[in-house]
């Protein structure tokens, strides 16, 4: 076994795409300190959209629960791992995206695992973005539907798939989809997969990981976005991204699917209960945005900045206008150098290769937050500019 993973390691090494793991030696913010530097460095590859992962208020929002609930329940819900703060937290989702029920998971992944298998039976279809997320391509694998993948936001080749899923008999038909795709940053066609749905009578399904909290004029998402309040049937979102950034998933929609849920989904019975610091947590997020916040203005600004700035000086920097910024490079060992020559200069960010990426689409991905101001946001793009000539990207 050994020399089988030495070889495939070594392969990966050779190939230029090997990942080493930065140390960080600080809270998630802005400004981070790592490992063997004497000084911080600008962190623009965080999912900390809001710039809420260290913020104060939420910060004693966790040390106060540690206090008052404990470390962790030791348990999984419907045992004895079920506290009030996790009933709060859960009417707060519901209220916060207009669904009758939410229930919460360890993670996002094991909302997305616990969904599909739940919810479809061989009697009905299930029509796939082809580039979703890994744990909304897992959790479709764990049921037994029949599966049509569609070509990536082509409207086309959904409806063609829908009507192959009218001919094979499906029961029901549900469209899943990213909200927003984490690698390319661009924005599913909402507002016509909805208008599908209804043509073709289909539920709809989108995960909402990289939309949560900042994305649309309140932070509602990608329905927001669009205009399409309480269209979509079933969301799910992560409580690890913009909403604190510690851990935690959900699913939010018809209270008879949460019920449903409750009783028969795995990694919910067999996972244990949010800890409750996480918890409180991401409720006072909940509590910040539903008051009013401006920090999705915030990011939205840097975000134009960046973009506008970036593109006028000959990068390539494509998806739609969100956060998350894929600079693409010419091969994945540029990437790689790339990156390598932004931490020296002060500007963490990472390049993504194969597997996380397809051969031949490398790029930095480069993440605007809330947490960055104007004076930050143009470093990192003089800084850009520089390695980018050093290493004739442009």
């Amino acid at each position: 076994m050994k020399e089988i993973l030495s070889s495939q390691l070594q392969s990966i090494k050779e190939g230029g795409t090997w990942k080493t793991e930065r140390v960080i030696t600080s809270p998630q913010e802005g400004a981070i300190n790592i490992e063997n530097s004497d000084r911080k460095v600008l962190n623009f590859c965080a999912n900390n959209y809001l710039g809420l992962s260290a913020h104060p208020e939420v910060v004693d929002a966790c040390t106060t629960a540690l206090g008052s609930h404990g470390a962790g329940l030791s348990s999984v819900r419907f045992i004895c791992g079920t506290q009030n703060i996790h009933k709060d937290l859960e009417r707060k989702i519901a209220t916060f995206h207009g669904r009758q029920d939410a229930i919460l998971y360890i993670s996002c992944f094991d909302a997305n695992a616990g969904l599909f298998e739940v919810l479809l039976t061989p009697e009905d279809a299930v029509l796939s973005d082809e580039l979703n997320h890994a744990s909304i391509i897992d959790g479709i694998r764990l049921c037994k539907a029949k599966k049509f993948r569609y070509k990536h936001k082509n409207m086309e080749d959904l409806e063609a798939k829908l009507q192959e899923a009218d001919e094979a008999g499906a029961r029901m038909k549900l469209i899943a989809t990213d909200g927003v795709f984490s690698m390319d940053g661009n924005v599913a066609p909402l507002d016509k997969i909805c208008d599908l749905a209804d043509k073709y009578n289909a539920l709809t399904f989108i995960d909402e990981c990289h939309a949560t909290g900042f994305f649309g004029k309140t932070g509602r998402g990608t329905e927001e976005y669009f205009g399409l309040e309480g269209r979509v049937t079933i969301i799910n979102s992560t409580l690890g991204k913009a909403l604190g950034g510690a851990a935690g998933g959900y699913t939010t929609g018809p209270a008879e699917l949460v019920q449903l849920l409750r009783q028969t989904s795995r990694p919910y019975l067999f996972s244990n209960s949010c800890p409750p610091p996480i918890v409180a947590s991401a409720s006072k997020v909940f509590d910040m945005l539903m008051d009013g916040s401006p920090l999705t203005q915030k990011v939205a600004e840097n975000t134009k900045y960046f973009r506008e700035k970036m593109l006028k000086a000959g990068f390539n920097v494509i998806g739609d206008d969100h956060p998350i910024c894929p600079v693409m490079m010419p091969d994945e060992r540029t990437a790689v150098e790339f990156s390598d020559a932004m931490i020296e200069r002060g500007i963490y960010v990472i390049g993504f290769t194969f597997p996380v990426v397809p051969r031949g689409k490398a790029r930095i991905r480069v993440q605007m937050s809330a947490a960055h101001t104007i004076e930050q946001v143009e470093e990192c793009i003089n800084a850009f500019i520089e390695v980018g000539k050093e290493k004739d990207v442009i």
